[in-house]
């Protein structure tokens, strides 16, 4: 069983930037894939950014590209991740999901945008960007 933790999140202005972090606990090792969620209210959960156990391989959703990026500590046996979140628009206020995904670690035939392919969810952080 692991317990993710997020962390990091805030009230920005519009251009702003904040890191989130993505602890895990009860685990020591980090063989597993790391996804970025998020929710705004009264919307879907959708997806913004996957990474892989290793951080060999990244994915993002169109609209947060080269505006985000994802990352994790290896040196840590957890595998901590973060999500780097530049240039932030009033759109991307959402409550933020870290989830773990223990089948996909490297994402060999898996879709990282689909939440079902992740085992393990945080309880979320909140994002408010305000113009």
């Amino acid at each position: 069983q692991v317990q993710l933790v997020e962390s990091g999140g805030g009230l920005v202005q519009t251009g702003e930037s904040l890191t989130l972090s993505c602890t895990a606990s009860g685990r020591t090792f980090s063989f597993y894939a790391m996804g970025w969620f998020r929710q705004a209210p009264g919307k879907e959960r959708e997806f913004v950014a996957a990474i892989s156990w290793n951080g060999a391989k990244t994915y993002y959703t169109d609209s947060v590209k080269g505006r985000f990026t994802i990352s994790r500590d290896t040196s840590k046996n957890t595998g901590t991740g973060y999500l780097r979140m530049d240039s932030l628009k009033p759109e991307d206020t959402a409550v933020y999901f870290c989830a773990a995904g223990f089948r996909i670690p490297n994402f060999n035939g898996a879709r990282p945008f689909r939440p079902e392919e992740y085992d393990s969810w945080g309880q979320g952080t909140q994002v408010t960007v305000f113009s």
